[in-house]
Parts: C-alpha cells; sequence; structure tokens
C-alpha cells in the first residue's frame, strides 16, 4: 500500500466530485475454480485498490459525502482461518492504514444502506462486473441485476475517471517498474524464440518471470507464431526457422499497476527482406505517433497520422494504391490494421474499462468514429500531462478478411488485392510501448525501451 495519506486523499478529491449522498465502492471475493476452496489468483477491484488500497477478499467501502466519513465493512478472520492462513491484522488495523476509522462486520452494511434510502439519500455505485458484486447491490439496492449498469452513477464514473486518468508520481514509478519486469519478459522470449521451441515453453517462462517478481502478467500472454490473430492464446505450434513470433505481454507489480508491451520478431534470429520492409513501416508508424504525442493533442488525430504512414509504406510496397488520407479518412487500411493505435494504461491494463470505454477514452469533443478500424479505437480524447497510455500500431495479413473484402471489391481504389495475396501467409506485426505525457510530448516508460529496431532485435535474439 501507499500510505495512508494518499488514500485519504483520493477520497476527499471524489468526494468534491460528487454532489451528495453515499458512494459504495465493492471489493471483489474469491473466485471458485472449481470448488469453493480452490481459487483462482485473486484480484482486488481496481476501484477498491485506488480509494481503499487493501488487497484483501470480501470487503465493502463507503465514502460518505454529506458527512465527511469514510467506512469498510468487512468480517475479521476467525481462528478457523488463522489455522490456514496464520495470523492476520484485524479489519480495524487494516482501515488504519488507508486512512478510515471507522469499521464493521460485513452485514452491518445493509442496515446502513438501509437507512440510507429510507431517508432518501443518493446510492452512488460503479457498473458491477462480476456476478457476485451484481448480486450484492442486488441485495443492497433492491435494483434488478439486468438494471443495474443503467442505474449506475454517471456522476461517480467521471468522476473517478478524470482522478484516474491522471498518473500520481507514486503511480507513474509503479507502472515504471511493471514496465522493467516487462523489459525482461520480452528479451528473454527474444533469446529464447529458436527453431523446435514450443510457443507454451516461452509463454511459460515469461510468465514465471512476472511471478517471480510477485504476482501474474497484467493479462493473459499472447504469444504466437500467427500473429494475425490479433489476441492468439494458443501456445501450441512448434516454431520454425523464417516464423514471426508476435508476442503481446505485460507485468504487474505487487500493487497491480501494469505494463502492456509487444514485440514481433524473426525465429531464428535474422528477418526475411520481406519481413524486415513490413517491419520497418510498422515501426516508422510505431515512432511517428509517439512523436506527435503531448498535451492538447487528440490521440484520434495521432491514430489517423499513424494509420497515414502505415498506409504509405504499403504503398511503397505496392499493397495499397490512390490518394493515402482519404484511404484512411474512409478506412481502408484497416485491412491491415482493423484496431485503434492503442489505450489507457494503469491500474487496468485497458484502465477503467469496467466504467465504459466511452467515458474513459473520449469526452464531448472528441467522439468514437463509426468506420471499421478506426471504431475499435479505445482512446480517441484530447491528451493530458499524466496520462499514461499505450502506442501499438500493426500490420496484419488476414486471410479471411482478405477473401470477404476481395470478394466484395471493397475499396478496390486502394487496395491491390493481386499483391495483398502474396502476402497470405505472412501472419502480423505488432510493435507496442508503454508511454507518458509530459507537459511537452510524451516519453517511454520503464528505464530501457525494449529492443525495437531491427538490428537490436536481431542482436539480442542471438546473443
Amino acid at each position: 500500500m501507499f500510505s495512508s495519506e494518499v488514500y485519504v486523499n483520493r477520497r476527499n478529491k471524489l468526494r468534491k466530485k460528487i454532489k451528495s449522498g453515499i458512494i459504495l465502492i465493492t471489493g471483489n471475493n474469491e473466485s471458485p475454480m472449481n470448488y469453493p476452496d480452490n481459487g483462482y489468483h485473486f484480484r482486488q477491484d481496481s476501484n477498491f485498490l485506488y480509494f481503499f488500497g487493501i488487497d484483501l477478499a470480501g470487503m465493502i467501502g463507503i465514502i460518505d459525502v454529506d458527512n465527511n466519513i469514510d467506512y469498510i465493512f468487512a468480517n475479521d478472520y476467525d481462528i478457523d482461518d488463522i489455522i490456514w492462513m496464520g495470523p492476520q491484522p484485524s479489519i480495524k488495523e487494516l482501515a488504519s492504514g488507508c486512512g478510515v476509522k471507522n469499521t464493521a462486520a460485513f452485514k452491518e452494511v445493509f442496515d446502513f444502506v438501509k437507512k440510507a434510502i429510507n431517508t432518501d439519500r443518493k446510492i452512488h455505485f460503479t457498473p458491477p462486473y462480476r456476478h457476485d458484486n451484481m448480486i450484492l447491490l442486488n441485495e443492497l439496492l433492491d435494483i434488478p441485476i439486468k438494471s443495474l449498469k443503467e442505474k449506475s452513477s454517471l456522476e461517480l464514473i467521471l468522476g473517478i475517471v478524470s482522478l484516474r486518468n491522471i498518473k500520481e508520481d507514486i503511480e507513474i514509478k509503479e507502472i515504471e517498474r511493471a514496465c522493467n519486469i516487462g523489459y525482461l519478459m520480452h528479451t528473454t522470449a527474444m533469446k529464447m524464440a529458436k527453431q523446435g521451441i514450443v510457443e507454451r515453453e516461452i509463454a511459460g517462462a515469461i510468465e514465471g518471470i512476472s511471478l517471480s517478481f510477485g504476482t501474474v502478467p497484467s493479462f493473459p500472454i499472447i504469444l504466437t507464431v500467427n500473429g494475425q490473430t490479433l489476441h492468439n492464446h494458443y501456445h501450441g505450434n512448434t516454431l520454425k526457422n523464417g516464423n514471426l513470433l508476435l508476442i503481446d505481454a505485460g507485468a504487474q507489480t505487487s500493487m497491480y499497476y501494469a505494463s502492456d508491451n509487444t514485440r514481433t520478431m524473426p525465429v531464428g534470429g535474422k528477418f526475411s527482406n520481406k519481413q524486415k520492409e513490413i517491419y520497418q513501416i510498422v515501426l516508422d508508424s510505431n515512432n511517428h505517433a509517439s512523436s506527435l504525442m503531448k498535451p492538447g493533442k487528440t490521440y484520434k488525430e495521432i491514430h489517423l497520422a499513424a494509420s497515414e504512414v502505415l498506409a504509405n509504406g504499403l504503398k511503397q510496397l505496392g499493397l495499397m494504391k490512390g490518394d493515402i488520407k482519404e484511404a484512411v479518412a474512409l478506412g481502408a487500411h484497416a485491412l491491415f490494421m482493423p484496431h485503434g493505435l492503442g489505450h489507457m494504461m494503469g491500474l487496468d491494463v485497458h484502465d477503467m474499462e469496467d466504467l465504459g470505454q466511452i467515458y474513459v477514452g473520449y469526452d464531448d469533443e472528441t467522439r468514437p468514429s463509426d468506420i471499421f478500424g478506426t471504431a475499435f479505437l479505445r482512446l480517441g480524447r484530447k491528451l493530458e500531462k499524466g496520462f499514461v497510455l499505450t502506442n501499438e500500431p500493426g500490420c496484419y495479413f488476414i486471410p479471411e478478411l482478405i477473401d470477404i473484402w476481395h470478394k466484395e471489391k471493397k475499396f478496390e481504389n486502394f487496395i491491390n488485392y493481386t499483391k495483398v495475396n502474396e502476402y497470405r501467409d505472412f501472419g502480423g506485426i505488432r510493435l507496442e510501448d508503454d508511454l507518458l505525457i509530459t507537459e511537452n510530448g510524451a516519453r517511454i516508460l520503464g528505464d530501457k525501451r525494449i529492443p525495437i529496431d531491427v538490428e537490436e532485435v536481431e542482436q539480442t535474439m542471438n546473443m
């Protein structure tokens, strides 16, 4: 945990953004894998971590806006728990660590909330994403489960987003720690990517690195020779020289701040000329996007600029043609990059996506696109100092998508399908960095950038 003052200040800042009422922040519970005592790795709710910092199951926090009081409702461990877990601090001791003086048994939250409802106080809560918390809120508030999302508090959502979007210095330090673990994960993978190795051997090794620093990776590892499938979690292929291996993986610190990086490498340690040409186009797109990032610039603009670099490079190879600005504006480039350039990152690898991406990544000035490809851009809003985000352009040759577009004669004035079909078995390339928006620009997080230039990658792989 951070110091108690950090959590007190966060709760007080949130209180100022809410007109009246009480705020419910539900913690998470243990999640059984196949029977109650055999659980998945516990992951606390990120909003509970942000405002209360306690990484234990079975808690609910309340921020009383009207009376300037905070509460934690949770049960102390009994002797049966202690036999299996060893001595544990009391809830009062834990609450003291985040500056909360008022605690009570979990069941007492029902009377507290009932009293608030009976006195017509506003109850603020965020959209629940776990079914046990949906049931809890249904029982607490008498709101049908199917109506909880629409009945959640937009005022609270916007208040939380406004705070968590701007990273504090202590948060940035945690994210940098995660990035440094990520560096070790990715460079280890580069050195292991040799003919005869099975994907799961590398996936297991780099997951082990994350675990050795305190916790599981920040999301299930994507590691595949079939990089044209954007979120490919199958790890059963045996590597062969000439394959491109795409690895999208990140670490978490013990406080759950995340990293998220992607690198693509040639199995055997040497890019072919064809691979190098596409790789350099993606790298140019990545670097150009990073150079444009600064406060006041919308990320939607940067996404389109990066897409133009990608499309121009593909035009030089004969894969695209015509007016590139027009092609990107219409979405023709999305045959090759059918996703957005990046997303917010912090306590969650897709920061606050549970609150609604529209509120995190967009604002009243910048709205999502309905054009294929750009419609998947999770972040479009004007950048501000303190934002932490990913920058991850890619180029993919997806045979099924190529066939559909070709059959429909889609964007034939911008796409050379004869040439594209020469790349049907190419796979995919994605290159992703984590960046902090600074006063005048942006910087890549972590002590060192994970090797990304062609020569750096090949050199690392051949160490």
